[in-house]
């Protein structure tokens, strides 16, 4: 049995709310192991043009996005939501080894089973080369976003 992962469907728009800031801060916090425990053990995603399977490739590739995805900063929203299936938007920051910062803007479709855990995401995602005076995410990248940090429509993004 896997364990549970709160907020469970069937979603409402303040569940699927809560869903959504969980996984943008465990994102955030760049660490793959804890990351992959919101998925299935054996979760099918599609990122960009790579697909796969389970926690330990989810654990793979995260390790590998990060590392070459530094300071990272990311902030999802709410797109729409249905029974066990929510619609992300979501724009991140980082910047490569050579400096060069980009922001990344794509949408996410998430599928979850009976326990709260994520069996299915696919991410469609494109990068935009910025200045580093255009970043827009400057909280404390050790902590999660602020509550009070501006999302996505407040930023114009």
């Amino acid at each position: 049995m896997s364990e549970a992962r709160p907020p469970l469907p069937p979603f409402t728009e303040e569940t699927a709310i809560q869903k959504i800031r969980a996984a943008e801060d465990a994102w955030n916090s760049r660490d793959p192991e804890r990351v992959s425990l919101a998925y299935t053990v054996d979760s099918r995603w599609r990122n960009r043009s790579e697909i796969f399977q389970g926690r330990p490739d989810i654990v793979e590739f995260l390790t590998r996005k990060w590392n070459r995805e530094l300071d990272y900063r990311l902030i999802k929203e709410l797109w729409a939501y249905t029974v066990n299936r929510i619609a992300v938007r979501f724009a991140y920051e980082y910047h490569d080894d050579s400096g060069n910062w980009f922001r990344a803007y794509g949408n996410e479709n998430w599928e979850f089973d009976e326990n709260g855990l994520m069996r299915r995401r696919h991410a469609s995602i494109n990068d935009l080369p910025i200045r580093e005076s255009d970043r827009k995410f400057h909280w404390d990248r050790s902590r999660p976003r602020p509550a009070d940090h501006p999302g996505l429509t407040d930023l114009g993004l």
